[in-house]
Formats: C-alpha cells, sequence, structure tokens
C-alpha cells in the first residue's frame, strides 16, 4: 500500500487535520461541512485541496471515492463558511501558538505535486504490464505529459486569494472548477490517442493495475465511509437555516423575495448535482474522463445559479446584516 500522496487515505488524513487546525482554535474532533469520505472540500481559503489526484485516481484507476463527494455540500460550506476571519489568519497568517492551536499543514501541500512521479503516470508500471509498441510508447508518453500540464494548471489555480465573504467564496470555486476543466480537455486528446492504439488484452491488463485500489476503496466506503456520495440525501446539518437567518438578519419584504430566490436556485443546484451522479457505465478510463468533465460542467453551472442568487440578495443587506449572515456557519459546531 502506498505511504504516500498517491494513496487517497494519507490524503485524507492530511486534508481532515489542516481543515480542522485552524477552525475554533483546532479543538473540536470533526467538523460538520465533513465528506462522507472523511476528506473535506474546504480547508481554510482552499477549495478542493489534492484536486489532481482525485481526477487521476478516477480516470485512470477507477477509485472515484475522492472525486464524487465533491458536490452541493461544497457550495452549501461557501455560503454558510465554517471559518471566520480568526480561523483563516491560522491559514494566511503567523502560526497561532498554545494547547488550543493545532499545527497547520502548509497549504501549498495541498495543492499536489506536480512531479511526474506523484502527479504523473506510472510509465515504468504501465510499460510492464502492456508491453507497448514503438506508437504506443510515444503516445504513453505523450500522455504523461498531459497529466503533468493538467497538473501544473490545477496547482497554479491553487490560493490564488483568501475570500472573506459567501459571494466571494463561490467566485473562487467558480474559478477552480473553470481550471479543473481545462486540465481534464488538456488531458482527453491524448488519452483517448492511447487507448486507441491498445489491444483487448492490453486494455485488459492495463484495467487490472486498478484493481487492488478499486477493492480497498471499496473496502473503505463499506466500512468507514457508508452510503454518502454524490447520490446521497442531503444531511440535516446541510438543512437550509431559515430560522436562524430570519432571526439573526430580520430581513424585510424585499429581502425575503430574494432570499426566496436565493433557496430556489439551492433547490435546483441540489437537482443538478444528484439527478446527474456517478455514472456506473464509465469502465474504460477515456469514459471516466468524459464523466469527470460532466460532472464538473455540472458543478460549475450549479455555483454559477446560486451565486447570482447569492449576489442579488447580498445587494439588498447592509453591513450588519452581512456580518450575521456570515456567522451562521461559524457557529456550528460537529
Amino acid at each position: 500500500m502506498d505511504s504516500g500522496l498517491g494513496n487517497p487515505a494519507v490524503r485524507r488524513q492530511i486534508v481532515a487535520a489542516a481543515a480542522l487546525a485552524g477552525w475554533q482554535g483546532g479543538h473540536i474532533a470533526k467538523g460538520w461541512w465533513r465528506h462522507g469520505d472523511g476528506g473535506y472540500g474546504w480547508v481554510g481559503p482552499l477549495f478542493w485541496p489534492f484536486a489532481i489526484y482525485d481526477i487521476y485516481d478516477y480516470t485512470i484507476r477507477g477509485d472515484g471515492i475522492g472525486f464524487w463527494d465533491y458536490g452541493y455540500p461544497d457550495i452549501y460550506a461557501a455560503i454558510f463558511a465554517p471559518y471566520g476571519h480568526n480561523d483563516l489568519a491560522a491559514y494566511t497568517g503567523p502560526s497561532p501558538h498554545g494547547p488550543r492551536h493545532r499545527r497547520v499543514p502548509p497549504l501549498q501541500q495541498l495543492c499536489g505535486d506536480d512531479s511526474r512521479e506523484i502527479a504523473g503516470l506510472p510509465i515504468n508500471q504501465i510499460q510492464q504490464a502492456i508491453q507497448p509498441n514503438e506508437a504506443q510508447r510515444a503516445a504513453l508518453d505523450d500522455l504523461a505529459n498531459a497529466w503533468i500540464s493538467a497538473a501544473q494548471m490545477i496547482r497554479a489555480s491553487c490560493l490564488t486569494q483568501t475570500a472573506f465573504t459567501a459571494p466571494d467564496r463561490l467566485a473562487v470555486m467558480h474559478q477552480r472548477i473553470g481550471v479543473m476543466i481545462e486540465a481534464v480537455l488538456a488531458v482527453r486528446q491524448p488519452l483517448g490517442k492511447f487507448y486507441d492504439l491498445l489491444e483487448d488484452e492490453q486494455e485488459a491488463r492495463l484495467n487490472a493495475l486498478a484493481e487492488d485500489r478499486r477493492k480497498t476503496s471499496a473496502a473503505y466506503r463499506a466500512t468507514e465511509a457508508p452510503a454518502q456520495g454524490c447520490g446521497a440525501a442531503q444531511p440535516a446539518v446541510l438543512q437550509w437555516p431559515a430560522d436562524e437567518i430570519e432571526a439573526r438578519l430580520h430581513p424585510n419584504d424585499t429581502q425575503r423575495a430574494a432570499l426566496k430566490v436565493l433557496q430556489d436556485a439551492n433547490a435546483r443546484a441540489v437537482d443538478i448535482l444528484t439527478a446527474e451522479c456517478q455514472p456506473k457505465d464509465a469502465i474504460t478510463s477515456p469514459a471516466r474522463l468524459d464523466a469527470v468533465d460532466g460532472r464538473l460542467v455540472d458543478m460549475q453551472q450549479a455555483i454559477y445559479l446560486v451565486s447570482a442568487a447569492l449576489e442579488a440578495f447580498y445587494a439588498t443587506l447592509s453591513d450588519e446584516q452581512k456580518a450575521q449572515f456570515e456567522a451562521i456557519g461559524q457557529k456550528r459546531t460537529a
């Protein structure tokens, strides 16, 4: 079993520790915005840590436990952020000290590594498995370089800004998803070319390389993270906090109308992201990459719908009301 970043369990442990290290002084064992697989979509100011690894694991290895846990809960966590200004200081400023604070890992580590060894293909393994001819070897090299380029693109989009308001956080999400879509596009043609050159037996050998990973993920899902994922019902903690908004903001009629539009946009986002969930017929790497692209496009659409409605709602609020709205997520416990 890989003990480095190539192992999803190792990445989840790093992400969980980082997500909670600066939250509420680092003294809460589990945050409310936690994914079903034990990871977190938001780590301080960073959205989607280790994004290239999640795309790679599902596309090449058929292991979608990390990728497909992203969805509406992350949009909800952007609207009602768990992190306040003081929490974010633990990630963006000098490291806090004292028994109530955990050490915050460098966020750049969570952006992923763009080296051939980590973010690229396991060239030697693949070559040993399929015994490529000259044309296949050249296509494999092109594919490996494409994965490295995709990793560099996603890494470059990491931590471009720290967002302190809900509209800004949704903008960060939208931008990051957009870069991920571009990275997928960069891989699509060389991946398709490589697979087109494979014989059926070679493709079977390539799929066999991922079998252990898929079995390990299935076992983890069954014992540690049951029945979550993109198609699962939203947990109670993600229900729209209408009563709390009413009590904190005391909205007028105009604001209530804008709030209703925002709630409707969120309901539509839930529908988009639960209707088109992980496809069961994506049995080849090119098909899985297409599924990744489709999911990211759906997420971008859902984020855009919510973002437009949120901007309109925010435009009706006073500064005090905005502050009260921002405080809703930060007051929650595990």
